[in-house]
Parts: structure tokens; C-alpha cells; sequence
């Protein structure tokens, strides 16, 4: 049932594409959005799905049950993009070259192999909040990402999906960087972000 009504919700996605004219271009910012944000997300999962299935904590089994769910949704939503678009998963462009900043390494906000494997072995209180300090700027780099694409992009599903990624996010990193404080540990200080802003839990609120 689900598969049909994803099947149908494609078709409809395409027809729609095909008389809203041209879909985006290898090159465009949808489509290095979309392309990056699943590797964003893909890590997201991997690291919620370690920490689900280890935490003795039944706020941080919600929390990381949540974010696997979601953002695998999403990665799923947006390979539909691509394959709509007649685009493969991946280009030949460096990581966020299309918001101006190719990156040779990593993007913002990704935590390194070390990191991954120190989430799989620490014991599950010190894993809980280590969890919280690698997503919390994990989160924070994603929003400049969904900035630039309604910036840059006019693909109505893409800006839609942008939109609602921003406060989602900040909302999440505010409820995360509580959870911080109550297991009496301090809190994730705001990266700077791509654009040179200050990104902080709740800094937006300020714009």
C-alpha cells in the first residue's frame, strides 16, 4: 500500500515536472542540495540508529528513533527528486560547490570516522552525550545548507522542503541542547557557519 501511494505520489511529482517545464540541471543547486543533504542525513542515521539501539536513556531512544525515521524519509524524498529529474545520485562536483564553497574534505557539521567509532564504544551515559555534542553541530551545519538553496534555487518542492527543514532543525537543537542540561552537562557552542554568521542553538531567533 505504502509503495503504491509512493509510486503514485512519484508519477504525480513527474507529470507535474513535465509541464512546469524544464527539470533542474546536474549542476544546479537542487541538485547539489539534494545530493549533499543525503549524505548529511545518511550520518545522521547511522549515528541516531547506534545510539537507539544502545541508550539506556528512554528521552534519547525517542529522540534518535525520531531522527533515523525522519531523515530517512527525507533521503528517500529527495532520491526521488533526482530520479524524477533524470539525475544520478551523485555528481562530479566537490561538496557544496554549489553554495560557492567546494569543500576537499568533509562538510560542516560531519563528525569524522574516530568519532563514529567512539560513539560505538563508549559506555551508553558518556555515549548519550557525546551523541548530543556531534549532532547538535551536525544540525547546525544543515541549516545554512537549506538557506542557500531557497536562495539559489526555484524549484518549489525543494524550496518547500528548505523551509521547513529550518525550524525542525532549530527546534530539535534547542530540545537537545536541553537534554544537555539536564543530564548536568554543558552546553554546544554555535559554530560559524559557511556564510560567516555566528550558528548557535536558537541564534536564529534573533534574525
Amino acid at each position: 500500500m505504502v509503495l503504491a501511494f509512493v509510486v503514485l505520489a512519484l508519477s504525480a511529482l513527474a507529470l507535474w515536472l513535465y509541464l512546469s517545464g524544464k527539470p533542474p540541471a546536474d549542476d544546479s543547486p537542487a541538485a547539489g542540495f539534494a545530493r549533499d543533504m543525503m549524505v548529511h542525513h545518511a550520518q545522521a542515521v547511522e549515528m541516531a540508529e547506534i545510539v537507539r539501539d544502545r541508550t539506556e536513556n528512554p528521552q534519547i531512544r525517542i529522540l534518535t528513533a525520531d531522527i533515523a525515521l525522519t531523515q530517512q524519509a527525507q533521503i528517500g524524498q529527495m532520491q526521488g527528486w533526482l530520479e524524477v529529474w533524470g539525475l544520478p545520485p551523485t555528481g562530479a562536483e566537490k561538496p557544496m560547490a554549489w553554495m560557492g564553497h567546494p569543500m576537499e574534505g568533509p562538510m560542516p557539521g560531519m563528525a569524522t570516522p574516530q568519532e563514529i567509532d567512539r560513539l560505538r564504544e563508549l559506555p551508553p551515559d558518556k555515549g548519550d552525550e557525546f551523541f548530543l555534542r556531534l549532532m547538535i553541530p551536525h544540525h547546525e551545519a544543515a541549516i545554512p545548507m537549506a538557506r542557500a538553496v531557497i536562495e539559489r534555487s526555484d524549484e518549489p518542492q525543494v524550496e518547500l522542503f528548505a523551509k521547513k527543514a529550518i525550524p525542525a532543525q532549530q527546534a530539535e537543537i534547542e530540545n537537545m541542547q536541553e537534554m544537555l542540561k539536564a543530564m548536568g552537562a554543558p552546553p554546544v557552542e554555535g559554530q560559524p557557519s559557511m556564510d560567516g554568521t555566528h550558528m548557535g542553538a536558537g541564534s536564529d531567533h534573533h534574525h
